[in-house]
């Protein structure tokens, strides 16, 4: 086996590496952490005390879900072009997931509300009576779910613009 079929097949460190530079993915990672920091913040806001579960919970203002793909789609189409296969998939997968966020869990949500109130008038000796409430903020409303998408088109452009200024 000569040199260059050795080096093409074993792994170097450099590669294992790479996924540090990999700019679709710290697009996608830095919307959904500062997504995921506003929520503290407006959670603060709306009940004046500190709600650290907000850091790793989902539903609320914005919705980190929506910031997540709109970041990864958008890097993508700046990277790789918007006319692309990657693009086309990264924006059919924004799509499902937004769309998700305010249909499905939206109403999976609402139900559970009702359900536990259900269950909260249920008297002390019934079996159900004790049981733990069901999760209510699961969903999205639609300005939660732009909100998100706002901030992931922005912090794809403005990594864009930064790695591109860091870069030349």
């Amino acid at each position: 086996m000569d040199q260059s079929t050795a080096t093409a097949t074993s792994p170097s460190s450099t590669h294992y590496f790479s996924i540090f530079t990999n700019y679709p993915l710290i697009s996608a990672v830095t919307s959904f952490t500062i997504a995921q920091f506003i929520k503290l913040f407006t959670s603060w806001y709306r009940e004046r005390r500190w709600d650290l579960k907000q850091l790793i919970g989902s539903g609320g203002m914005p919705s980190s879900h929506s910031a997540t793909v709109t970041a990864l789609a958008v890097a993508i189409g700046l990277q790789e072009g918007f006319g692309g296969s990657h693009f086309a998939i990264a924006l059919v997968l924004a799509s499902v997931v937004m769309y998700d966020a305010t249909g499905v869990r939206l109403h999976a949500g609402r139900q559970a509300e009702v359900l536990n109130q259900i269950v909260y008038e249920l008297p002390a000796e019934h079996p159900l009576a004790e049981s733990r409430p069901l999760r209510e903020l699961l969903g999205h409303t639609p300005p939660q779910v732009v909100a998100g998408g706002m901030l992931g088109s922005a912090t794809a452009v403005t990594g864009y613009l930064f790695f591109r200024i860091a870069t030349s």
